[in-house]
């Protein structure tokens, strides 16, 4: 009896969107959290980082986690409309592939709804500035953390009945069970940034811009050229968030990230490339960024297992995947709200079970939503398939253009009945 009495603790090791999400659902399951991060302090809204599209579903869960639901509303912009265009610069023409306005997404900041999670969750339960080194587990089921301090250099132990690893694509409690599970290059590179324009609403720039793309501020922009596509679309508090992806070889990266450093001058090179490509209004806005940056896109093969005893992958740990079906974000919240359901249901007790239910929940849905975005990046860039031809904006058929919308994605609007 005392088992079921004693209030549950985990362990999440990873405070980003995943960890934050994680820790709400369980804190919402009745459980103790503690989350481990690495970066010494909460990120602020000037961050390094990009434009992400909410689902549905994910908008429901958030406002459920939030002290005040209607903040989300308050901190992003609607993204109601789908639309794909072509470009064919050389013939200074653009048209509508397809178009949903039935989208119902909504943008958002990543540092901007990680702030408005992060604030939301009770004091002490992120400890900032603490970096991972290892776990156990013991016979009796408990598992035991060690992180370091990164200020003092003291390493510290931290035992709980579940670890929940939201490390990243790059997880290195991943990397325990799966050592020789490799990430798949895409072929591909993102170019992106964010302009700030806050202070200089009527200039020139964004004045064309919005004239050339008349519907920002609800709309997420697809602009397909031949072997490359670009995104646009609208933040909150005025900022202009765009991506660029550009075929070339796999990058030399550095450390733990799938961020590559740029210098100056292939940022020049990157700016003249673009102006053989898009409209002159798009490349003004990628000029007047401050410090674009390059991200390699990867996923991997779709995990056969994310549970392991008590140690449960969620978010990129578990599920790498490139950015075309906007899922990465989404996923990682899913992941926490159906773990927090699962362990809300079978308890402590059960916890085998609980971890069970979330894998066959899970697993199926990511595998096909990693599938499916690898797919629609490969046809967006004009590379191979192996069933079909590479796709070319140009001769494109209407039954092509249709299947680029993203309501195609597997699973799009289904709701786990474990939520409901």
């Amino acid at each position: 009896m005392e088992e079921a009495k004693r209030k549950a603790k985990a362990v999440v090791v990873g405070g980003s969107i995943a960890g934050i999400s994680c820790a709400h659902a369980l804190i919402a399951a009745g459980w103790d959290v503690v989350v481990l991060e690495k970066t010494p302090s909460p990120p602020t809204s000037s961050a390094t980082g990009a434009g992400l599209g909410i689902d549905p579903l994910s908008q429901k869960l958030i406002r459920s986690w939030l002290n005040q639901p209607q903040a989300l509303e308050f901190s992003t912009l609607p993204l109601t409309i789908d639309h794909e265009q072509a470009t064919d610069w050389d013939k200074k023409i653009t048209w509508t592939l397809t178009r949903d306005e039935n989208f119902n997404f909504r943008a958002a900041h990543w540092a901007d709804l990680h702030s408005l999670l992060y604030n939301a969750l009770p004091q002490g339960v992120v400890l900032w500035g603490h970096f991972f080194l290892s776990f156990s587990v013991s016979d009796a089921k408990s598992v035991k953390v060690s992180a370091e301090v990164i200020q003092s250099g003291d390493t510290i132990d931290i035992e709980g009945d579940l670890l929940v690893a939201a490390d990243g694509c790059l997880s290195s409690i991943r990397k325990t069970f799966l050592p020789d599970l490799k990430l798949r290059y895409s072929g591909y590179c993102a170019w992106r940034g964010v302009l700030d324009f806050s202070e200089n609403e009527n200039s020139e720039t964004i004045l064309q811009l919005k004239k050339a793309f008349p519907e920002l501020g609800k709309c997420n922009y697809f602009i397909l050229g031949v072997g490359t596509h670009s995104i646009l679309y609208e933040l909150f508090n005025k900022r202009m968030n765009w991506i660029w992806y550009v075929n070339q070889p796999e990058p030399d990266l550095e450390g733990n990230s799938v961020t590559t450093k740029v210098s100056r001058v292939m940022i020049e090179e990157m700016y003249e490339a673009a102006e053989k490509v898009w409209v002159p209004e798009f490349v003004k806005l990628m000029r007047e960024t401050n410090e674009p940056f390059l991200n390699a896109i990867y996923d991997s093969e779709p995990l056969e297992r994310v549970v392991w005893d008590n140690v449960v992958l969620i978010g990129d740990a578990a599920h790498p995947v490139s950015p075309h079906g906007a899922r990465s974000t989404n996923m990682s919240i899913l992941d926490a709200a159906v773990l927090g359901k699962c362990l809300e249901k079978w308890g402590l007790e059960n916890l085998n079970s609980a971890l069970e239910e979330y894998q066959s929940i899970r697993l199926p849905v990511n595998a096909e939503q990693v599938l499916f975005s690898r797919r629609m990046g490969r046809i967006k860039q004009g590379l191979v398939l192996a069933d079909r031809e590479p796709f070319d904006p140009r001769t494109a058929t209407e039954e092509d253009c249709v299947k680029l919308q993203l309501r195609n994605i597997p699973f799009y609007s289904e709701i786990p009945s474990i939520l409901m």
